[in-house]
């Protein structure tokens, strides 16, 4: 059995108008969205013993998602990442889908929302339910025009949980064929990179901390690609050994974002209070490959294409 709880969240400045928060609770699970950028809050997760803790960076008050703050837990688009020759492209840039209010319908088992894009009026739907230990996330758009839409889920993970430092002892496998190197913008260069050698190997458990150190490499902000397929296929499993919490993703895409939280500065203070410095969170972004507008060999990601389906857990 799912639970669903509605309750507002907090009123918008200048009578923007009033956010909304959602709990979706299963015996094994619990998580808390928000309708402005259908923003994923909470999510406690058990550990081996039983005792439950919120493993995604977010804000406990309305205040913090109205500062500025790197996307935690937002679905950004319409199109993730960034596209080249195009000013404040990052996620869509001043006005992406992350910083909208959301219309949102209960479900027994969970919360859809939607809104209309007045360019080329888009329409969008993201669906979250829960299963017992599953969390699916699923994302649908239809446009008037051949549109670029491209969308994804920017929770920041740490499966120790909120307010602990660093990711160093997360174990990570990523079964991905080959990556997209990036230039000095972090756009992809257009080529597509074997895995075998590479410091961006990850198809056998790797322990971050070491493997980051091994390689002398700052984090990861890359594109993994996958072979897409019409039926959600395992992908990543990240393994805390201390916990004993396990995060599996499965989803249609064919590329996966992993970011490790490089840019986190450690002036946000999240819903412990502790502060969120570099490589508190990484991120495991399902999606489309990024400036495929200017790559014509990358995979389209015109309206017309599948979006995310994706399930963590």
């Amino acid at each position: 059995m799912v639970s669903v709880t509605r309750s507002v969240f907090g009123d918008l400045p200048l009578g923007a108008g009033t956010m909304e928060k959602f709990q979706l609770q299963a015996d094994q699970l619990g998580v808390e969205i928000i309708s402005s950028g259908c923003t994923i809050t909470a999510l406690e997760v058990k550990d081996r013993q039983g005792r439950a803790s919120d493993v995604v960076l977010g804000f406990a008050e309305l205040e913090g998602y109205l500062q500025k703050h790197p996307y935690f837990g937002a679905v950004v688009g319409r199109v993730a990442k960034q596209i080249y020759k195009l000013a404040n492209s990052l996620h869509r840039g001043v006005r992406g889908f992350d910083k909208v209010l959301w219309t949102p319908w209960v479900l027994s088992n969970g919360i859809k929302f939607s809104r209309v894009s007045p360019d080329g009026e888009l329409k969008v739907w993201v669906t979250y339910t829960l299963d017992g230990r599953e969390l699916m996330v699923n994302s649908q758009a239809q446009a008037s025009r051949t549109a670029p839409v491209n969308l994804t889920s920017h929770s920041y993970f740490n499966l120790v949980g909120q307010g602990s430092p660093n990711i160093y002892d997360h174990e990570v496998t990523i079964e991905a064929d080959a990556f997209l190197p990036a230039d000095e913008n972090l756009i992809p260069t257009g080529e597509v990179a074997p895995m075998q050698g590479a410091a961006f190997d990850l198809r056998k458990p790797a322990e971050l901390g070491k493997h980051l150190q091994e390689f002398h490499i700052n984090g990861f902000d890359h594109t993994f690609r996958l072979k897409g397929s019409k039926e959600k296929q395992f992908r990543v499993r990240v393994h805390h050994a201390g916990s004993g919490r396990v995060l599996e993703v499965y989803t249609t895409q064919p590329g996966i974002q992993f970011y490790t939280g490089n840019f986190l500065g450690g002036t946000l203070k999240g819903q412990t209070g502790a502060v969120c410095p570099k490589h508190s969170g990484f991120c495991l972004e399902t999606q489309n490959w990024p400036d495929t507008v200017n790559q014509p060999h990358f995979p389209s990601v015109s309206s017309n294409t599948p979006l995310a389906h994706s399930t963590w857990w």
